[in-house]
């Protein structure tokens, strides 16, 4: 069985980031190794392991994680080279191993984020290829329970 990639879309406060920590949670209980951080401290991990030139033993450390959680994908405009070796680790991970992201921006935003139109493309393409897609709405639970607790005073 090949990995599928997860994407989660939906505004801030719709509960992504929690749906990505109990999906790796679930999966580290049976057995799996899961890594999860943001997508910008990957990047920058990448960055540095590439002036350290040992770029290459940290994106094999990657591909050997089952299931890799990216929070906050496309919240930060990454430059041209930050999004190369974020792509590096797509093409490394692609079909192999799960990767699950999650993201407030929609996919016609995703160029922004990525700065490159073709290298845009070619990152969705990887990551949307027989993805899960998950839409958490628009509507904030922190916002709601703010509203509650006064509404409770």
């Amino acid at each position: 069985m090949r990995a599928r990639p997860l994407v989660m879309i939906g505004d801030s406060g719709t509960g992504k980031s929690h749906l990505l920590i109990g999906i790796g949670t679930a999966i580290a209980e049976a057995g799996l190794a899961v890594r999860y951080t943001t997508t910008q401290a990957l990047v920058n991990e990448l960055a540095e392991a590439k002036a350290a030139k040992r770029l290459s033993s940290v994106i094999a450390r990657y591909s050997k994680v089952d299931l890799l959680c990216l929070d906050e994908f496309g919240y930060a405009n990454l430059d041209k080279k930050g999004s190369k070796l974020l792509f590096q680790i797509f093409t490394e991970r692609e079909e192999r191993k799960a990767i699950a992201v999650a993201t407030n921006s929609p996919f016609a935003e995703w160029e922004k984020t990525f700065g490159d139109r073709r290298l845009c493309a070619a990152i969705a393409d990887r990551l949307t290829f027989r993805c899960t897609l998950i839409q958490t709405g628009t509507e904030s639970y922190r916002l709601q329970a703010t509203r509650d607790e006064r509404e409770m005073r």
